[in-house]
């Protein structure tokens, strides 16, 4: 295994001390970068060309190329949406039913499970859908988004008919791991022992009911509230909720939900018929959109023509972000960085210990590098190997991957999760990371304390 060494950490260091320090997570990912391109450069002359290769290496990546489509489609459809009036209709709408902070988070959490087919899909629309009416309540922006979150990878790993679920299986079945003959058999054994995922579900959920504490940004951000009426973080334009409760007070016509349901539908229901497409299913949602708008006379042609213009350009920041976070990826593969990791660990790896560290190497290269599909790639080969050399149940080991990566999925502040789920709540990525982080230590911590039991306790089927 060809790596730098220490030095493949640096990037991954700068990245995260600029940002939190900062709070400039787009510099902070322009200053890795640099920091990636002079390890590798040999020639100061080719540092510039070194960079630049970097960022078309990015958009040449067929991942990324899908998320850019994704996201400008989500664009038009968010722009739609808000000059159609359809996100304040149903908010109104949905005001009548929802009463109290409880039953709006209760309500978030629910069709953060209900949109489990993919955590882009669930991180974009949850909090596009809610936020009107978490804010009419007095909910912070932070809560929202850990909500949603909070809620969409580890439901998506959860339920076995994801985008995560048909990736994690195809490389059991690589690795002779089956059950019933398929990987997806495997998989679906392993969930019971995806403890980080049921943690975080379950901590999310006594949040909404009011069971669990606030603790950290979050006990902050409600402080914040109460004293100001501030619903949005310190840094960002501030939305007070008087003003808010006026608004809803003047709302005159009767709110039309349907404007808002009926392409919210459409997009779930064909993602779901085109094999979890979700590309094709937002632009099915899209489509309707625009017809039953064009019929209602929302907009002329050339109206919906310069709105979608505006919702593209609103998706500016994500598009500039995720291409740099894509660059940072592919640094990090060329300086060895999971190899480097992997290598360093693979010592401890022993016996009944085996699964916490592969937790806990997943959940921390995940969280560092908001990259976990590469790492699932590299390590699946190696550990699970290890577990049926060393007695282990493989089936638990590679849960323990499966949950690891859940762990750097919701935290990590330049991950594509995190960064789609800042935009759909409308609040900046480090805000939600660093909100998130003690609810995410709190369960890999009991994670960790899970595999370590269940490693020394289970054999191999």
């Amino acid at each position: 295994m060809e790596h730098y060494g220490i030095i493949s950490v640096l990037p991954v260091l700068v990245i995260l001390v600029i940002a939190i320090s900062t709070r400039k997570t787009l510099f902070a990912m322009l200053c890795g970068l640099s920091v990636a391109c002079i390890i590798l450069t040999p020639s100061f002359i080719d540092l510039p060309n070194t960079f630049v290769g970097y960022i078309c290496a990015s958009f040449s990546n067929e991942s990324m190329q899908w998320l850019c489509i994704l996201i400008a489609l989500f664009g038009i459809l968010i722009a739609l949406f808000e000059k159609s009036n359809a996100v304040i209709d149903f908010g109104n709408w949905l005001t009548k039913f929802v009463k109290t902070k409880r039953q709006a988070l209760v309500v978030t959490s629910i069709m953060g499970i209900i949109i489990f087919l993919e955590d882009y899909l669930n991180n974009l629309t949850v909090g596009t859908t809610m936020k009107k009416v978490t804010d009419r309540l007095a909910i912070p922006r932070e809560h929202l988004a850990l909500t949603v979150n909070g809620m969409a990878a580890p439901v998506c790993l959860l339920i076995p008919m994801s985008s995560w679920a048909v990736y994690y299986a195809s490389l059991l079945e690589d690795q002779g791991i089956t059950a019933n003959g398929t990987g997806l058999g495997a998989y679906i054994q392993g969930l019971p022992y995806a403890f980080y995922a049921w943690i975080m579900v379950i901590i999310v959920i006594l949040l909404a009911i009011g069971i669990f504490p606030k603790i950290g940004p979050l006990k902050k951000a409600y402080k914040r509230v109460e004293e100001t009426g501030n619903i949005m973080p310190e840094g960002l334009e501030p939305i007070f909720v008087k003003d808010l409760q006026e608004d809803t007070a003047a709302e005159g016509h009767k709110p039309q939900p349907w404007n808002f349901l009926v392409p919210l539908i459409v997009m779930i229901a064909v993602t779901i018929l085109m094999g979890i497409d979700v590309v094709v299913g937002t632009m099915a949602g899209l489509i309707v959109a625009i017809i039953m708008y064009m019929v209602q006379k929302k907009f002329t042609f050339k109206e919906l023509m310069e709105y979608s213009y505006e919702g593209i350009l609103s998706m500016g920041f994500v598009f500039i972000l995720t291409a740099l976070a894509f660059a940072v990826s592919t640094a990090n593969t060329d300086l060895g960085l999971a190899d480097f990791v992997i290598e360093v660990t693979l010592p401890v790896m022993k016996g009944g210990w085996l699964p916490a560290v592969t937790f806990l190497v997943c959940g921390i290269y995940a969280y560092a590098t908001g990259c976990f599909w590469d790492l699932a790639v590299i390590i699946t080969p190696i550990v699970i190997p290890l577990a049926q050399a060393m007695g282990v149940d493989p089936i638990l080991t590679a849960a323990a991957i499966f949950s690891g990566t859940a762990l750097g999925s919701n935290t990590c502040l330049y991950g594509d999760g995190v960064i789609l789920c800042s935009q759909g709540c409308e609040v900046r990525a480090h805000n939600l990371m660093l909100t998130t982080l003690p609810y995410a230590i709190i369960a890999g911590v009991i994670s960790v304390i899970l595999y370590i039991i269940c490693g020394f306790t289970m054999g191999m089927a």
